[in-house]
């Protein structure tokens, strides 16, 4: 498939650098070139005028099929919310609904800009499967849990990953996705570790989340959780670290040490109460930090745009200093450092010749979104004013999947329809949340 797309008002290359009046050539998978007047001859034209031409945003962490759970077992502190509600009723999941759940949750971020997703869940090969359906890249592992044997247990996972493979599909990637250092034993931990280095894949863990997850661990082991794992051995530059709210000077340290990625979900510690991730302290170490929703159940949606305006605020209110992650510094967060988080900074994350055509197209021409004075004010309105509802084309690994706010790949209602049957179902075989 071959795409041009024609005098786009603004193609944001980086985060910031802004090109004006440009061109954007896809061929096959790939961006093949960007400049004025481009004459070669394509499937799909769109017209780029009153238009931003940017990189695909990169969601590092959710569990896409908790959009089933969207509302349910709201406002509760994170543990008795996860014990007591979620681990629950997800024993009563089956796989037929985790995939009608991902699939909606798919289609929810694509409408909102996003092209690439870091998850962490159960049945993974569903997961995967919804992924290939409608045409996202990401990177999908079944979670594990030790006290969940049945859903989550450590012998899944190579279903998930002979799963995957069975797909063929170039855009779906294996990871491993240990819950945390409190639902996961050491031995399972050096598992996981061993099965990361032997398959060459990257690992992805919930990590000092909450306060009662320090606590835990300090009670149990007299130290925190990143130094935990540091004694494991199990942290290297494969390793990404969802959450990290609560961390000593030292854990920054480890963090750095070994090359650890970090990725904040600020909308959901802020609903789960569980605090403000350190993530100025971080960046100044130079630490690779990203941006995710978590999952719907406790955000309660996907929408990276609106995820970039609550990290930028929160920081700025905490820190009582305006100043810090500007809008600039966030934007790269949801692009080219959530392709590093997932281990695909040389494919995608920023649009450049001979990368991935991940690429999202918005529609400047909207009320909240004038005016236009300067490049910062691009960037500006995309952290601050933009919603998922200027996003207007998507184009995943060069094919076209969203064409003005229409799937191509998928029957939008039917997907919804059927979520929600199963989300009614799965309510009605679980205990009231």
């Amino acid at each position: 498939m071959s795409i041009l797309i024609k005098n786009a008002s603004f193609v944001l290359t980086e985060g910031k650098t802004i090109l004006k009046c440009q061109d954007v050539y896809v061929e096959d998978d790939r961006i093949t070139e960007i400049g004025k007047n481009l004459k070669q001859d394509a499937e799909f034209l769109v017209d780029g005028k009153n238009k931003l031409v940017m990189s695909g945003l990169v969601n590092s962490h959710t569990h896409v099929a908790m959009s089933l759970f969207r509302g349910l077992a709201d406002d509760l502190a994170v543990m008795e919310w996860l014990k007591n509600h979620i681990w629950p009723t997800e024993q009563k999941l089956r796989a037929e609904e985790v995939y009608k759940g991902a699939i909606l949750g798919c289609l929810e971020m694509i409408k909102s800009g996003t092209t690439c997703f870091g998850d962490m869940y159960l049945f993974g090969g569903a997961v995967a499967k919804a992924v290939k359906d409608i045409g996202m890249r990401a990177l999908v592992s079944s979670v594990v849990i030790d006290t969940l044997p049945e859903v989550a247990g450590l012998g899944l996972v190579q279903k998930t990953l002979e799963e995957v493979k069975r797909l063929k599909c170039d855009r779906v990637y294996s990871w491993l996705g240990p819950h945390s250092v409190y639902s996961c034993s050491k031995e399972t931990l050096q598992k996981i570790k061993e099965m990361s280095r032997l398959e060459k894949i990257r690992s992805n863990i919930h990590l000092s989340e909450s306060l009662s997850e320090i606590e835990e661990i300090k009670t149990k082991y007299g130290k925190t959780p990143v130094k935990l794992l540091e004694e494991y051995e199990f942290l290297d530059s494969s390793v990404t670290a969802n959450h990290c709210v609560h961390l000593t000077e030292d854990d920054i340290r480890v963090l750095k040490k070994y090359d650890v990625k970090v990725v904040h979900c600020p909308v959901s510690n802020m609903k789960l109460a569980s605090g403000i991730s350190p993530v100025p302290n971080l960046l100044n170490e130079e630490i690779c930090v990203a941006l995710g929703t978590d999952g719907a159940a406790s955000n309660n949606c996907l929408d990276m745009l609106q995820e970039m305006k609550f990290a930028a605020l929160l920081h700025k209110v905490s820190n009582l200093n305006p100043t810090i992650l500007p809008a600039e510094t966030v934007l790269n967060l949801a692009t080219i450092n959530g392709a590093k988080a997932l281990g695909l900074e040389n494919e995608i994350g920023s649009i450049e010749t001979g990368k991935k055509a991940d690429i999202i197209i918005l529609n400047l021409k909207k009320p909240h979104l004038r005016p236009i004075l300067s490049d910062h004010s691009i960037v500006s309105h995309l952290v601050y004013s933009a919603t998922g509802n200027d996003v207007e084309t998507v184009i995943v690994d060069g094919k076209m999947i969203m064409e003005n706010r229409k799937l191509l790949t998928v029957d939008e209602e039917e997907i919804m329809e059927k979520a929600q049957k199963s989300a009614e179902d799965l309510q009605n075989r679980s205990k009231p949340l």
